[in-house]
């Protein structure tokens, strides 16, 4: 048994994998709310340059019927997603700009 979260290629992004490889979109703004700026740098910097890799892997994949750790490898490029924002064009967790915006998805994409 194994104690890894993501798929064998990806290894270096472990340590990231408990804190960002989150279900749901909810659960992903939190995260970035509730995270400084300097962590969020550091999972952007180390995943950033293997976003493609990563989605190419995910693709080789029938979307509903991916293995687990692909599965959290994906939410990691959505919580990307999330973070990029973040460090891209707010630099800061919260939207500039946008009064009280919050996400609440009261049901989730699949997966």
């Amino acid at each position: 048994m194994t104690d890894r979260l993501l798929p064998a290629g990806f290894a270096e992004l472990e340590p990231f994998a408990g804190t960002w490889c989150l279900a749901t979109e909810t659960e992903r703004y939190a995260r970035r709310m509730a995270s400084s700026m300097e962590e969020m740098r550091t999972f952007y910097d180390a995943f950033f340059p293997r976003l493609e890799e990563a989605v190419a892997h995910c693709d080789t994949f029938p979307l509903d019927a991916l293995p687990e750790d692909a599965r959290r490898l994906l939410q990691l490029v959505y919580s990307l997603v999330m973070v990029s924002m973040s460090i891209e064009i707010f630099h800061q967790p919260k939207a500039v700009d946008a009064a009280d915006a919050e996400i609440e998805r009261v049901r989730e994409p699949v997966p």
